[in-house]
């Protein structure tokens, strides 16, 4: 090989690298899968899961990405979980086979099929969702997006919040429909995750 071959070669490489597609990996003390549902027409009941894991992948050179999620079920938190002199409380209802049935079904997932790109940032998350043994196409807008060292232990790390919607009946989630529990959830998901 000649020596001005290698010199291309050695300069080459450093862009090779900038170009090849970096790994994240979901932070769970700050990623949150939030839901939304309309309750009786009067309100609207707000929940989030406490419990999550994931990765994904991003190539900004090739625009392209990807993404796995993963959600403890069981882990559903809507803000009431003390029984009082009630049955249930509305945590115990929600884990119960009238909604999650989590002893069932332990976890649901997201799972990507398409990231879309609007400029160099990821716009658009199209996927697949597993809940209750049940899959179906999901597609989850980047509404926050950044990249950047970490302002304390300046890792590089990406976040934001992401957001969509469901028919929880396309997945067989049919308890209090139509009145009262809205057949539509909104998703909000808020994550960080750092680079590996």
């Amino acid at each position: 090989m000649s020596r001005r071959a290698a010199a291309l070669l050695i300069l080459a490489l450093p862009l090779a690298a900038a170009a090849a597609p970096e790994t994240y990996t979901l932070d769970p003390y700050h990623t949150y899968p939030n839901f939304a549902v309309d309750h009786l027409g009067f309100s609207t009941i707000y929940g989030r899961f406490d419990k999550s894991s994931g990765k994904f992948t991003l190539d900004k050179a090739a625009r392209t990405g990807s993404l796995e999620l993963v959600v403890e079920t069981a882990s559903i938190n809507a803000a009431d979980n003390e029984k009082g002199n009630r049955q249930r409380s509305r945590d115990d209802h929600l884990r119960s086979p009238d909604f999650f049935n989590v002893s069932e079904y332990p976890r649901m997932s997201f799972k990507s099929t398409g990231v879309k790109f609007n400029g160099d940032n990821p716009a658009t998350v199209e996927g697949n969702l597993t809940l209750l043994g049940v899959t179906r196409p999901v597609v989850l807008q980047l509404d926050r997006w950044k990249c950047g060292p970490h302002p304390f232990n300046k890792k590089e790390m990406c976040g934001g919040n992401a957001s969509g919607t469901l028919k929880r009946s396309d997945f067989g989630m049919k308890f209090g429909l139509p009145l009262a529990v809205s057949d539509e959830v909104r998703l909000m998901i808020g994550f960080e995750a750092f680079r590996d």
